[in-house]
């Protein structure tokens, strides 16, 4: 005669951690309109090589900072005829940075928002990939999700005596994602003219990084001692 199986109590155990970021990132566009093409493809790069002396002058403060898309394209007089009438060119670059040292974040924003033809985007604020952030919510939710487990079997006058299973929500999801509540600075856009008096102070407040995960597990239990 074969024994019953143990009973199970199968919980969900939850945390939430809410923490400084590590990073912030700025999407910069630089830009340049000119008749020739290959103008327009000199002065691109030259404002972009400008633009990478500037940032490096930060040195240690900004982590990264890559190029994204780059492209030149003809601009058209007589828009029914493209190909044709060819008025001039415009030519645009990305670069992405990562900023590590938020001390020198306002000034590098102004820096870069100062200069002709270039617009600047952020800061978006977040966590690395590797933070121990994540992994300690994750010990967090376990723990919770034991604690929830003790609870229930005590309710009943049992104790947990195994683990069945253990999953992030959703049997196999992702780990837990940082969410930054509000949106980035904004936009800045280079408009001072030459002689404008000096650039003003920026302090930016890094927005707090919320970062959650659920695990879902089944234990088994000694059997009730009241029923």
């Amino acid at each position: 005669m074969t024994s019953a199986p143990p009973p199970t109590v199968a919980v969900r155990g939850e945390a939430e951690l809410e923490v400084d970021p590590e990073l912030a990132r700025l999407l910069v566009t630089v830009s340049a309109r000119d008749r020739d093409r290959g103008r327009t493809l000199a002065r691109l790069t030259e404002r972009l090589d400008a633009l990478r002396r500037h940032i490096a002058s930060f040195g240690a403060a900004v982590e990264r900072a890559d190029t994204g898309s780059l492209w030149v394209q003809p601009e058209y007089r007589d828009t029914k005829r493209p190909g044709e009438r060819v008025s001039g060119y415009r030519g645009s670059a990305e670069l992405r940075i990562t900023v590590v040292e938020f001390g020198a974040l306002g000034e590098l924003l102004l820096g870069i928002a100062d200069r002709e033809l270039t617009v600047v985007a952020g800061p978006w604020w977040g966590l690395r990939p590797d933070s121990p952030v994540h992994r300690q919510v994750r010990e967090e939710a376990v723990r919770a999700s034991l604690e929830r487990a003790r609870q229930y079997a005590a309710a009943l006058g049992s104790s947990l005596t195994g683990l069945v299973e253990l999953a992030d929500q959703g049997l196999g999801g992702g780990g837990p994602e940082p969410v930054a509540y509000g949106g980035p600075a904004g936009m800045m856009r280079a408009a001072a003219p030459a002689g404008a008096p000096p650039l003003p102070q920026l302090e930016l407040e890094p927005v707090k990084q919320r970062v959650r995960a659920t695990v879902e597990a089944r234990w088994t239990m000694s059997p009730p001692a009241d029923l």
